[in-house]
């Protein structure tokens, strides 16, 4: 059975390989700069992971590239499983909307 992964998840790893590929370097050279586990690395790049901050932080610095980079233009819909987070400024109409307290 395989898991449904993210688009945001995707293009992360698409970034990851683009950056680790102009810089001429080997998925395993990457992981070891990285301090990473070679398989978990991978699974990164194939948009199967779920990265921590800590781990993009990681990655990032083994690329030499600011971790913005593998993270800008994401957008909320981007996200798995049906996620929708909305901005605070939203709190008190969708509260109104709801029988639900916060």
């Amino acid at each position: 059975m395989s898991a449904k992964h993210s688009p945001a998840s995707g293009e992360v790893g698409r970034r990851i390989v683009w950056y680790r590929r102009r810089a001429g370097v080997s998925a395993r050279a990457l992981a070891a700069c990285a301090d990473m586990d070679l398989t978990n690395y991978q699974r990164i790049e194939r948009g199967r992971g779920n990265p921590t901050l800590s781990t993009l932080l990681q990655i990032a610095t083994a690329l030499e590239v600011d971790l913005s980079v593998l993270v800008t233009g994401l957008r909320p819909e981007e996200l798995q499983n049906g996620r929708f987070p909305y901005g605070h400024t939203e709190i008190a109409r969708r509260r109104r909307g709801s029988s639900s307290m916060y």
